[in-house]
């Protein structure tokens, strides 16, 4: 089955180039050329599916509120 994914690519400070998968919450990688990029993007959303069907959902109605903190840094 083909999944279709649109990448969003920027390009670093470095003169790499970043993409992010706008589908897939988290998904990105990184490369020195605009190939290695789609190369490497490819790999990461494979990865992000396998993970996605793998994952176990958690049973919301067991989880506890234990409160909020602030930190400094």
């Amino acid at each position: 089955m083909v999944k279709r994914f649109h990448v969003l690519i920027e390009q670093d400070e470095d003169q790499g180039f970043v993409g992010k998968v706008v589908e897939l919450k988290g998904c990105l990688s990184q490369g020195d050329s605009l190939d290695e990029l789609m190369r490497n993007i490819k790999e990461a959303i494979e990865l992000c599916l396998e993970v996605a069907e793998t994952k176990t959902k958690v049973d919301e109605s067991q989880i506890k509120f234990v409160g909020m903190q602030e930190i400094i840094v």
